[in-house]
């Protein structure tokens, strides 16, 4: 364990930083400063990040643009009207139904809170050993107004065993804080220690091959396996090795 954690800290350390914000789906949130533009601007890069990163960014930047670069302002005050270029909006299989009920939803919640933060931690604190209660807790609250069938799709939960890459990746940019200031660590009520690393295809690859997985497949108790043995690492900071864990897997020879 010694040797593979001297590995996996020398990798962070190497990607990490903050050249690497500006190829990635974190330099949306990265755009902005007040908290509720971080949140939904970081929500929506999240939910979006899946195919080529540069499609996944230049797509983000053009719902950005269509919120006038005031993403809370623009949820809580628009109307009918502005939603118009939003209709002919299309990234893989997340379409404009998908984005109009992101967008309802969206103004519900900050009609009645401050943060989204409380969408997936309605209490002060949350007590968990794990953010999975927090993940099912998002999803049933997200899918508590009338909606589309079709978007279901787009917020994965632990209950259907997925792996929940993607919103554990949201939590990770919310919760983490550090030096290098790739991730934003603009939330309070979860701590970086129950944090899940987020996992797909890649990541599992590389994990079964370290011998942190049993096999590859991008399940959720795989996640929570995996994150388990990040905690034998860095028991206050298991997410951390998510930055190593992608690089090798999206090809960086080792």
């Amino acid at each position: 364990m010694h040797d593979l954690k001297k590995f996996l800290d020398a990798k962070v350390a190497w990607y990490n930083k903050p050249s690497f914000i500006e190829k990635d789906p974190v330099s949306i949130p990265h755009a902005f400063t007040k908290k509720q533009d971080i949140e939904i601007a970081g929500l929506f890069a999240s939910v979006l990040a899946w195919g080529n990163r540069t499609t996944i960014i230049n797509n983000c930047r053009r719902l950005m643009t269509w919120m006038d670069n005031h993403p809370h302002d623009f949820i809580l005050n628009h109307r009918a009207p502005d939603l118009k270029p939003f209709m002919q909006f299309a990234h893989r299989t997340f379409n404009a139904t998908d984005l109009l009920y992101f967008i309802a939803f969206l103004k519900h919640h900050y009609n009645s809170h401050t943060s989204l933060e409380q969408a997936f931690v309605p209490g002060a604190r949350y007590r968990e050993d794990t953010v999975e209660q927090a993940l099912v807790y998002f999803h049933n609250y997200f899918f508590s107004l009338e909606h589309p069938q079709r978007t279901q799709k787009h917020i994965a939960t632990p209950g259907r065993n997925s792996a929940c890459k993607r919103l554990n990746m949201y939590l990770r940019w919310m919760v983490r804080k550090d030096k290098a200031g790739v991730d934003l660590g603009i939330w309070n009520r979860i701590s970086p220690r129950q944090l899940v690393c987020p996992l797909d295809v890649h990541v599992a690859r590389v994990s079964e091959r370290l011998g942190l997985l049993p096999d590859a497949k991008p399940v959720w108790r795989n996640a929570l396996h995996l994150t388990a043995q990040l905690r034998l690492l860095n028991p206050a900071d298991p997410a951390i090795y998510d930055y190593a864990l992608f690089s090798l897997g999206i090809g960086e020879r080792w």
